[in-house]
């Protein structure tokens, strides 16, 4: 399977995995398209194979689970060392996801878990010892997700 070419039963797969993949079986997906589950269950494996699909995570609400700081923290990285970084304050203890952003200055986004104002503190000194210059730290409220409207069931 080409990394790009989806068909529409690649499509619906992701569409409904990215709706609620706790809750989807490749029954489910099977027979609302008229194909059999061992057919979904294939095309799933490859997916997962091509890296198109690369895991499977739980949303949690870190606020309901007792970690009210919940923090977006705005860094910039030199661009030819802006991967590594990414990658190396993706394992600072807090830091739940790292984000490389492709323009402007802030172009390494960290959202981190701290445990109280000391602990946010450490993560913005473990960033800044690696390399990254913090530039901004925003405590998040909500985040909002939806699965990606083109993977949803349409023609080819």
């Amino acid at each position: 399977m080409d990394d790009h070419e989806l068909d529409r039963l690649d499509r619906e797969i992701l569409f409904r995995l990215q709706r609620e993949a706790r809750h989807t079986s490749s029954n489910d997906i099977a027979s609302s398209l008229e194909v059999s589950a061992s057919t979904v269950r294939n095309r799933t494996q490859q997916l997962e194979a091509a890296d198109i699909i690369r895991g499977y995570h739980a949303d949690v609400d870190y606020e309901r689970a007792g970690y009210q700081l919940f923090t977006l923290i705005v860094c910039t990285a030199p661009i030819p060392d802006r991967e590594e970084l990414a990658a190396a304050a993706a394992d600072v203890p807090g830091v739940v996801e790292v984000q490389e952003v492709m323009t402007g200055e802030a172009n390494v986004l960290v959202q981190a878990i701290g445990l109280d104002g000391d602990d946010l503190t450490r993560i913005g000194e473990e960033l800044d010892e690696l390399g990254l210059q913090v530039s901004d730290e925003d405590l998040i409220r909500n985040t909002h997700r939806r699965p990606f409207a083109n993977f949803e069931a349409g023609e080819d």
